[in-house]
């Protein structure tokens, strides 16, 4: 049980990569929500967003036990689940248009930087979340700054094509 829980929290490994493991694990959900949006569009991510959250919470459940540190930095299944919400407005205009979700790659690249800024800074709810020092705060905390990251993404592209007409 412990080996899988490893697996799932350090997402096969990725975790113990340094520096900044935070920021690896976000770069192997881009891959990753590539491959789930061109299987099966946005309703596949967002099943994917709930069984990445749900067996992450299992794995930090299992990966904290009995430890002193709530959150150590090789659990990384949190920015996955993060991530993914980060680019869920990138995958539903791209499924709602049937455009090829690569050719939104900029919203790609602000998913990315929006999660990770909200993800380190932790403002507001994230760092609310971070602070429950509990299995669920680990995740939570990646879930709000995906959110946030989510509705930045957005944001940025009714700027980008509603006020510069791109």
């Amino acid at each position: 049980m412990k080996r899988l829980a490893d697996l799932i929290a350090t997402v096969c490994g990725v975790g113990y990569l340094r520096p900044a493991p935070g920021t690896w694990g976000s770069l192997a959900a881009l891959p990753l929500g590539w491959l789930v949006h061109a299987i099966g569009g946005f309703p596949l991510l967002l099943i994917a967003i709930a069984a990445t959250f749900l067996a992450g919470l299992w794995a930090t459940r299992i990966m904290t036990r009995n430890s002193a540190d709530h959150d150590p930095s090789e659990i990384v299944i949190d920015e996955v689940a993060g991530q993914l919400i980060a680019l869920a407005p990138l995958s539903y205009a791209t499924w709602s248009m049937g455009l090829d979700i690569t050719r939104l790659w900029p919203g790609w690249v602000a998913a990315f930087l929006l999660f990770r800024l909200f993800d380190i800074g932790k403002p507001w709810l994230v760092g609310w979340a971070d602070r429950r020092g509990d299995p669920l705060g680990v995740m939570l905390d990646d879930v709000i700054a995906g959110v946030f990251a989510a509705l930045g993404v957005m944001l940025l592209a009714g700027l980008w094509h509603g006020m510069m007409g791109w």
